[in-house]
């Protein structure tokens, strides 16, 4: 799964890398948590140009009657998404970007839990899958959120989890946004577990287990005493 992860990019780096028209200002975040605001990038389909967007993290299907469902979508499984009755309209026509710089994962170890950061081994930013929705309340309020799609993992991700975040390549952006509902058949190459040499980890502290904890030593690696 992905239950946490950073965006430390600069505003710069971040508009040139995900293509937008101009460069956000954003905060450092060292701990992204569920239901928290998280920048994602979509298509404007007025304009046909990429945004930039904040959402609730915790897709809330168009059809719930309680948007507290969120809490429980903060991934989709990609292998069933397209059918499953919460993601799959988002799927085929609301899906999205959630740029990241990392991710944690915990691994069992002797009946604990040990934090790892998981991040590109190059330094660049990951493009993470998401699907995206809109929900209005009966008195009118509204909430767009998403989701993260998972796939299974990849050699590294075997050693941590069963499960990792769907990472698309660059190149595969334009297909991945594209809204018209007419080239699912082109999206399922795309939910793939990373190349095993593209990301690397290492343990970090337990200071990250509070999401009220946001601070560099989240990411800072362990060290042995």
């Amino acid at each position: 799964m992905c239950g946490r992860f950073t965006l430390l990019i600069p505003g710069e780096e971040l508009a040139e890398n995900f293509g937008l028209t101009s460069a956000p200002t954003l905060a450092p975040r060292y701990n992204i948590a569920p239901t928290q605001p998280v920048a994602t990038v979509r298509l404007n389909t007025d304009t046909g140009v990429r945004e930039l967007t904040h959402m609730h993290w915790g897709l809330i299907p168009f059809w719930a009657k309680d948007p507290s469902i969120g809490s429980r979508m903060i991934n989709a499984r990609s292998e069933t998404a397209a059918e499953k009755p919460a993601f799959r309209a988002a799927f085929k026509y609301r899906r999205c970007i959630i740029p990241a710089s990392g991710y944690y994962e915990w691994q069992k170890q002797n009946g604990s839990k040990q934090p790892f950061y998981i991040h590109h081994r190059d330094g660049e930013p990951l493009g993470l899958a998401g699907l995206w929705e809109h929900w209005q309340s009966a008195d009118g309020s509204e909430i767009e959120s998403c989701t993260i799609l998972t796939t299974s993992p990849n050699a590294l991700m075997a050693t941590l989890h069963n499960r990792m975040p769907v990472i698309l390549e660059p190149a595969d952006y334009d297909v991945w946004l594209r809204s018209d509902g007419q080239h699912e058949d082109e999206l399922h190459h795309l939910l793939r577990p990373a190349d095993d040499d593209m990301l690397g980890a290492h343990p970090v502290s337990t200071f990250v287990n509070r999401p009220q904890n946001d601070a560099p030593e989240c990411v800072a690696p362990l060290v042995e005493e």
